[in-house]
């Protein structure tokens, strides 16, 4: 079931098949996607969970001169290290307790086509040197075997973290990331692009009315002020599932507010709006922080910027320089802020003993 529409033709701005959306930073994406299409080179799609990296490199493949041949996917955040790579690369019988059969890998499969390894950035640094190595020679060995075998695999990787900074934090191989990173595509999250929400929610209603035998096909405009207010930290995912949850829930044929959960109307009447016990972005959370402080001070709106953001400094002062040991050298330069200034702002919050306050070396 396609989570975005469909389209098959236009110019480089113009929708990709199954992806929904005008806004221009998806027409960048769009731009990109056809010019890396018919290259070689490898991609890298980078974007929140939700936001249909998947649906990107399938169009990147059926855009391709590998067309014709195999898209296999493999998500590599569901599978351990052991797992993953016999996933990958197979195995022969006898290489390992329960390997009873020879077994071909992904890799294998998709000679001649494309490969998407999702989640990248949840691998082991010892697989890692074996992705660069098919990168780079194009052959590997299956698990507990000595016959090297060689594939003609167009290698597609999306991550869900910047890559960067894995890279920075030692926990992804730099050459890796040099090797992937040919050409990245950023896909941007729902919050970046709310322009598209109404032609999003008119397209999943159509599916979950058809799929549940419904006719919600009217849209009360005030439920897409609502959905347009919201930061969804789900992104399209997450609106996927609003929307079929209000067709199954409809009585009528008009998505209404009141058929939208709290998570999105919560804002609107004067409560704290996300309620999800999944984890968020910063982003998210940050507008989460404030609409609470809002909320809160909704009887005594004066001096907001104090009651709010000192409040959050205080905490983040006051974290750091437990990370620190109480080190206000070593935390005022994590802060990115003078020792001066970080001991004033100590004193200020009170978060040390007089006596303690000069533990600054």
């Amino acid at each position: 079931m396609s989570s975005f529409g469909i389209s098959l033709s236009g110019e480089d701005g113009s929708p990709l098949p199954e992806l929904i959306g005008t806004s221009p930073a998806m027409q960048e994406v769009y731009r990109i996607t056809r010019r890396v299409a018919q290259s070689k080179a490898s991609v890298l799609l980078l974007g929140e969970t939700g936001t249909g990296k998947e649906l990107i490199a399938t169009a990147i493949h059926r855009l391709s001169r590998r067309a014709n041949g195999p898209f296999v996917r493999v998500n590599c955040g569901a599978l351990s290290e052991s797992l993953l790579e016999s996933e990958l690369f197979g195995h022969v019988r006898g290489s390992f307790t329960g390997a009873v059969n020879n077994r071909t890998g992904r890799f294998e499969a998709a000679h001649s086509g494309t490969i998407f390894l999702d989640e990248i950035n949840s691998t082991t640094l010892e697989l890692q040197v074996k992705l660069l190595r098919v990168l780079q020679e194009r052959e590997f060995e299956r698990v507990g075997d000595t016959q090297t075998i060689s594939v003609d695999t167009r290698v597609i990787a999306a991550s869900n973290r910047e890559l960067a900074n894995e890279v920075s934090e030692e926990r992804f191989r730099e050459d890796l990331y040099w090797r992937l990173n040919v050409v990245p595509i950023e896909i941007p999250p729902l919050r970046d692009r709310r322009e598209d929400i109404p032609a999003l929610v008119a397209h999943f209603l159509n599916i979950y009315s058809e799929a549940n035998d419904r006719y919600v096909t009217h849209i009360q405009p005030e439920s897409i002020e609502a959905m347009q207010s919201y930061h969804w930290p789900g992104n399209v995912r997450e609106l996927q599932n609003y929307v079929e949850r209000a067709v199954v829930m409809a009585e009528g044929d008009e998505l209404t507010v009141e058929l939208l959960p709290a998570e999105i109307t919560g804002l609107r009447n004067g409560g704290p709006r996300r309620t999800s016990f999944g984890p968020a972005d910063l982003d998210s959370m940050t507008v989460d922080v404030v609409e609470q402080g809002l909320s809160e001070l909704a009887d005594d709106k004066t001096n907001l910027h104090s009651k709010i953001v000192d409040r959050v400094e205080r905490e983040l002062i006051n974290q750091v320089l437990q990370a620190c040991g109480g080190v206000q050298k070593q935390a005022a330069a994590q802060l990115g802020i003078n020792r001066n200034t970080l001991h004033k702002k100590i004193k200020d919050y009170q978060l040390t003993k007089d006596d303690d306050s000069d533990n600054n070396s």
